[in-house]
C-alpha cells in the first residue's frame, strides 16, 4: 500500500471512532432508487425514459411487477453463440487454470480457512466440482462483459436507478450454490447501499434437482434484519449467516410469501432486487450441473470506485450505455480471453 492510501485509511480510522456511523436499521429514504419510494409515478416515469419506446416489453407493466414482487423475468434475451463462447473462456480457465492467479471462492469445510483463492493453486477436481464460484471473470472476458452489460440487462436496471448503470461484480456456478436463503445487500455493498440490483443469466437450461435457485416474492419489503450493529454483515457483527438465513424464512412464511424455484432456460434471465430473499435449493442429483452467471450492479451515483481502490479514479469500460470498471489488482488479465470481440 503506497504512503498516500496508508495515509487516507489512517484518516478514516480516525473520522470513524470520533464521528462513528449511526446504527442503520433500514436503508435511508433519501438514498433510495425512486422506484422504492412510496407511490412511485410509473406511468409518467415511463413517458420520459427515452428507451421505453424501444424495448420489446410493456416496461410500465414490468415496473409495476418489479414494485410489487422485487423481481422480474426476461425470455430467451441473450444469444446462445454470446453464451456459447463465454462458457468456452471458462472451460478455458479451466483447463489452463495453472497459468491463471483469477481467484475462486471455494465453500467446502477443508478450505474454511482460505475461502478464497488463485485457481492456479486448487486442483482441477475442485474447481469443476460443487461449493466453488468463479469471482469477477468477466474482467478476463470479453464475452463476460457483454453478457452482464447485455442492453436487455442495462435498459431495465437504468430504469430502476434512472442513472446510468455500473456493474459492480460478478460470480459464475457450475453447479448449483445450495446456499442458505439470504439477501444481497449485506454482503455486496456500493458506495450508496440501496443502489444495488443483480441478474441471474441461465448459461444452460435449469433442471428440476439440479439446485436450483429459490426465492421469496415480494420479499424484497419485509424489515431487514439487524446483524448486532445494523443492516450490513462485517466483523462486528453479532449474528452469522445462519441467523440471517433463519430470519428470513421464518418472516417469510410468517406473511405467507410464496416460494418459488427457478427453471427457466438458457438465455433466460432474472433481474431482482437487492433485498430479495433467495437461495440455492439441495442437489439432488448429483449428475445435473447448473451453469449460471451472476452479476451484481449499481448506479454511476451508487458505484464511482472499484471495490479494490476506493482512493483512485477507475478504468472504465463503457458498453451499451453502461459502465464496468478494470480490476486495479489484475490488470493483467483484463480481456484477455477474446472469444467474444465479434459475438453479440
Amino acid at each position: 500500500m503506497s504512503i498516500v492510501k496508508q495515509s487516507v485509511a489512517k484518516v478514516r480510522q480516525v473520522y470513524n471512532k470520533l464521528f462513528p456511523a449511526p446504527v442503520l436499521r433500514d436503508f435511508p429514504a433519501k438514498d433510495l432508487p425512486w422506484i422504492d419510494g412510496k407511490n412511485p409515478d410509473i406511468e409518467g416515469f415511463v413517458k420520459q425514459f427515452p428507451k421505453a419506446a424501444h424495448l420489446p416489453y410493456d416496461l410500465a407493466e414490468k415496473l409495476h411487477f418489479w414494485k410489487k414482487n422485487g423481481f422480474v423475468i426476461f425470455e430467451q434475451i441473450i444469444s446462445d453463440d454470446l453464451i456459447d463462447a463465454y462458457l468456452a473462456d471458462v472451460q478455458e480457465l479451466i483447463d489452463r487454470h495453472q497459468e491463471y492467479d483469477i481467484n475462486i471462492r471455494i465453500d467446502r469445510p477443508e478450505y474454511r480457512q482460505h475461502p478464497v483463492m488463485k485457481v492456479r493453486d486448487v486442483p482441477r477436481e475442485i474447481i469443476e466440482g460443487q461449493y466453488i464460484k468463479i469471482m469477477d471473470f468477466h474482467n478476463a472476458s470479453v464475452a463476460g462483459k457483454k453478457l452482464m452489460l447485455h442492453p436487455a440487462i442495462v435498459a431495465f436496471l437504468e430504469a430502476i436507478f434512472n442513472q446510468k448503470v455500473v456493474a459492480m461484480q460478478s460470480l459464475t456456478f457450475l453447479y448449483g450454490s445450495q446456499q442458505e436463503t439470504h439477501q444481497d445487500f449485506p454482503y455486496v455493498v456500493p458506495q450508496v447501499p440501496s443502489h444495488l440490483a443483480a441478474a441471474w443469466i441461465a448459461l444452460e437450461d435449469v433442471q428440476a434437482g439440479s439446485g436450483e435457485l429459490h426465492y421469496y416474492v415480494g420479499s424484497h419489503t419485509i424489515p431487514k434484519f439487524n446483524w448486532g450493529n445494523g443492516i450490513f454483515f462485517n466483523g462486528e457483527s453479532t449474528k452469522n449467516p445462519t441467523d440471517f438465513g433463519h430470519y428470513l424464512s421464518r418472516e417469510c412464511e410468517r406473511l405467507g410469501l410464496e416460494k418459488k424455484t427457478l427453471l427457466i432456460k438458457k438465455g433466460d434471465v432474472l433481474i431482482w432486487h437487492a433485498a430479495l430473499a433467495h437461495g440455492g435449493e439441495p442437489i439432488r442429483d448429483e449428475r445435473l450441473t447448473r451453469k449460471s452467471y451472476v452479476c451484481h450492479y449499481s448506479s454511476a451515483l451508487g458505484y464511482f470506485r472499484h471495490r479494490h481502490d476506493l482512493v483512485n479514479e477507475p478504468v472504465r469500460y463503457e458498453m451499451n450505455g453502461a459502465d464496468v470498471f478494470a480490476d486495479p489488482k489484475l490488470t493483467q488479465y483484463e480481456n484477455i480471453f477474446k472469444r467474444g470481440d465479434h459475438v453479440s
